[in-house]
C-alpha cells in the first residue's frame, strides 16, 4: 500500500467518510472489491451462467464490488428476480451478505418493497431478520422509515407467526424501537379498533399503547393502516 494512499485511508477512517473509503480502494484498483463475472451476469440477469459460476466458485457470491454490492444485491437493483431465487436457491446464507452500510438483501427488499421476495427470504432464512445496519437498523426498522406499509405488515405477521416479537423491541442506534419511530411521526390519531384478541393499540399521542380484549380472534397477525400508522401487535398467547 503506498503513503498517499493509507493517508487517504487514515483521513478517511478520522472523518468516518464511508464513501470516501470505497472511492479510494476502487482508484487504487483493490481487486478485493472488482466486480467478479458473477456481479456482471447478476447485473444483466442471465441466471444459468450466475448459477454455473457460483457453484464453481461460491466465495465470489459473498464478494463485494466497488459500491459496496454483493451478486445478490446487483440482481436486486436490476430487478433480476430469476437471478435472486438461483442464488437463493443455492445458498439461502447469502440473503445476510451485508453490502455498504451493512445492509443485507433482507434490508432492501422490505425498501423497495417487493412482498414476494420479502416472504420468501424470511421463509428461506429466518434468522435473516435478526441482522443489523449500520445503524442497529433491522429489516422493520427499514421498512417503518420508508413507510413502506404492506412490507411492515407482512414482517409483523411473520414475527407473531414465529413467535419473534422480541425484534419489534430491538433499538436503533438513536434508541428507537420500530414502534417508536412509527408512532413519532406526524400522522392523525385514530380511536378505532382491531376487532378480536387481546391486542396492543399504538397510536400517536400514546406511544406506551393499552391493552383491549375483545372477542373470536383465531389468527394473530399485525394490523398496519396505509399513513395513520396504527400499529397492532398480538399479545395473545
Amino acid at each position: 500500500m503506498s503513503l498517499a494512499m493509507t493517508e487517504k485511508l487514515n483521513r478517511s477512517a478520522r472523518e468516518g467518510n464511508v464513501d470516501a473509503l470505497y472511492s479510494i480502494l476502487a482508484e487504487h484498483d483493490d481487486d478485493s472489491i472488482a466486480d467478479t463475472p458473477l456481479h456482471i451476469a447478476a447485473s444483466v440477469g442471465n441466471t444459468h451462467y450466475a448459477m454455473e459460476i457460483a457453484t464453481l466458485k461460491p466465495p465470489l457470491a459473498r464478494q463485494l464490488n466497488r459500491q459496496g454490492l454483493s451478486p445478490m444485491h446487483v440482481a436486486l437493483q436490476n430487478r433480476h428476480k430469476q437471478v435472486v431465487r438461483a442464488l437463493l436457491a443455492i445458498d439461502r446464507e447469502l440473503v445476510r451478505v451485508k453490502g455498504k452500510g451493512r445492509i443485507t438483501s433482507l434490508h432492501y427488499v422490505a425498501e423497495m418493497e417487493d412482498l414476494d421476495l420479502l416472504a420468501e427470504f424470511l421463509s428461506a432464512c429466518p434468522s435473516s431478520i435478526e441482522d443489523l445496519t449500520v445503524q442497529c437498523e433491522t429489516a422493520v426498522h427499514v421498512a417503518v422509515k420508508n413507510k413502506r406499509l404492506a412490507a411492515v405488515e407482512v414482517l409483523m405477521g411473520w414475527l407473531i407467526r414465529v413467535n419473534k416479537k422480541e425484534v419489534l423491541q430491538w433499538k436503533d442506534e438513536d434508541g428507537n424501537t420500530v414502534l417508536h419511530i412509527a408512532t413519532s411521526t406526524k400522522q392523525p390519531k385514530h380511536t378505532s379498533l382491531s376487532p378480536g384478541g387481546k391486542l396492543l393499540i399504538i397510536v400517536r399521542d400514546n406511544p406506551e399503547g393499552m391493552l383491549v380484549d375483545s372477542n373470536n380472534r383465531k389468527d394473530h397477525q399485525s394490523v398496519v393502516w396505509a399513513l395513520g400508522f396504527l400499529v397492532c401487535i398480538s399479545m395473545s398467547t
